[in-house]
């Protein structure tokens, strides 16, 4: 990892894209008071909800009209497909289930918790930064996944927000103001780190965050492989 690059990163917000000279030590000088995560992705896989969406979700409308498996899949993803995933119905689990009418979310959601996986580095780099930083979820997950999956790491964490529940938007530029003055920061004072290019890493950083994109693959070198590559920058003065 280029740290000087990363640095650039870091401060995009206030520093011209061509200028690749930034000094690390001006990142760890910015005057940063809270720590904010995405969720899915970042700090635990997308298995938990995937297994909600994409096999509870379709094996109960299969039961409920008498269908088999793949028909109901077939159905309700083109469902998923029609909404898409720039309006807020498509994060919203009850509308889901209210659409397909099957009955409270929260059995199902329960059934699928065994699934729930952080990733490794997750537990130590949260303990870590929450000895100098407070600690935030904003994530575009619905409080009915959000909370069990937080359930396990949550002590590190001082507010989760999430945007379809909370503020009733996606991730916009406005959904992370409204985190900064709920709490009582500066969006200069916040550091986002995310796995959504527009979400976590454009839209932050167009609200005045600085920020961390985070490609688990790998396969973008402009972009951290997982939470320990924050650790320089964060906790290095």
């Amino acid at each position: 990892m280029d740290w000087p690059f990363l640095a650039m990163v870091v401060l995009a917000v206030q520093v011209d894209h061509h200028d690749q000279n930034v000094a690390e030590s001006e990142v760890c000088a910015v005057h940063i008071k809270v720590v904010s995560f995405d969720a899915e992705g970042t700090l635990a896989s997308h298995e938990f909800s995937r297994t909600v969406w994409h096999e509870a979700i379709p094996a109960l409308y299969a039961e409920k009209n008498g269908l088999g498996l793949a028909e109901a899949e077939r159905v309700v993803f083109a469902e998923y497909d029609r909404i898409g995933d720039q309006k807020l119905e498509w994060y919203d689990i009850d509308y889901w289930f209210r659409h397909f009418e099957l009955g409270p979310c929260r059995p199902a959601v329960q059934d699928c918790e065994s699934r729930l996986y952080y990733y490794p580095e997750v537990r130590e780099v949260l303990s870590a930064l929450a000895a100098r930083y407070r600690l935030i979820v904003c994530s575009g997950t619905p409080v009915e996944l959000l909370q069990p999956l937080l359930r396990g790491i949550g002590s590190h964490f001082v507010r989760a927000f999430s945007a379809p529940s909370h503020y009733r938007r996606l991730k916009t530029p406005d959904f992370y103001r409204w985190v900064c003055s709920e709490m009582s920061v500066k969006p200069d004072e916040v550091v986002h780190i995310g796995d959504n290019w527009e979400f976590d890493f454009l839209n932050s950083r167009q609200a005045g965050m600085h920020a961390f994109h985070l490609d688990r693959s790998g396969s973008n070198h402009e972009s951290i492989a997982d939470l320990t590559q924050v650790i320089p920058c964060l906790l290095s003065s």
